[in-house]
């Protein structure tokens, strides 16, 4: 039956044009709506899955990185650094990726290859720009640069940590500050730190060795 006849046969029924009208709709669209539905099954298994398999990448990487620490600790370095390549060449992705950065440079360090623990560090802290891993990525930068004579850029890195951890660290920030300044034969700016040393955080240890060195300042 045409729909115009069934809606003359079914005049009396309020609800008759309705689902006529539902009806005819359906004939129209249904290929759309069911493309859409197929659409948004794609999509959302293509997210999990995404997911599962960024999961899976990320417990690959962290037990790797776990066995690079491990290393670490031990004092193996050069074993160390080989897992820690490993992890942030095969999941560069993953957050233990990022991390096996500082590691490396951490390694680097410790190795006395100063310039390389530099460009891990950095490295790092480009995927990595704020939290407590960044703060402490950022203060071993800072000894990276003053242990390779760079000292014009490890001053303004001690300063910027001042007030990151906690009172000793900021002291001994400010004393490492005036060292790299005074290498660098800027006595004003040395001065600065160790006054600003010695007025907020005179109560640490690192205050003697303020007084001493603002002494030699003064003597010069």
């Amino acid at each position: 039956m045409k729909l115009q006849a069934r809606r003359a046969a079914r005049i009396s029924d309020p609800g008759a044009e309705f689902v006529d009208r539902v009806t005819e709709l359906w004939r129209r669209y249904d290929r759309v709506v069911l493309g859409a539905l197929g659409a948004l099954v794609v999509v959302a298994a293509g997210g999990y899955y995404a997911l599962k398999t960024r999961g899976t990448q990320e417990d690959q990487a962290a037990g790797l990185l776990a066995e690079a620490q491990v290393m670490f600790w031990q004092g193996d370095y050069p074993q160390a650094m080989e897992r820690a390549k490993r992890v942030f060449d095969q999941f560069p992705a993953t957050t233990s990726g990022h991390d096996a950065h500082r590691l490396m440079g951490d390694s680097q360090y410790w190795s006395g290859n100063f310039k390389g623990a530099i460009a891990e560090y950095r490295k790092y802290l480009a995927l990595q720009k704020s939290g407590v891993l960044a703060g402490a990525a950022r203060r071993s930068l800072a000894y990276a640069y003053e242990s390779a004579g760079q000292y014009s850029d490890a001053a303004p890195v001690y300063l910027s940590l001042v007030g990151t951890f906690d009172r000793e660290s900021s002291a001994e920030f400010l004393l490492a500050a005036a060292r790299c300044d005074q290498q660098l034969h800027r006595g004003a700016e040395a001065t600065q730190s160790l006054r600003r040393l010695l007025d907020e955080f005179g109560d640490t240890p690192q205050a003697g060795e303020a007084r001493v060195l603002m002494g030699e300042l003064a003597a010069r």
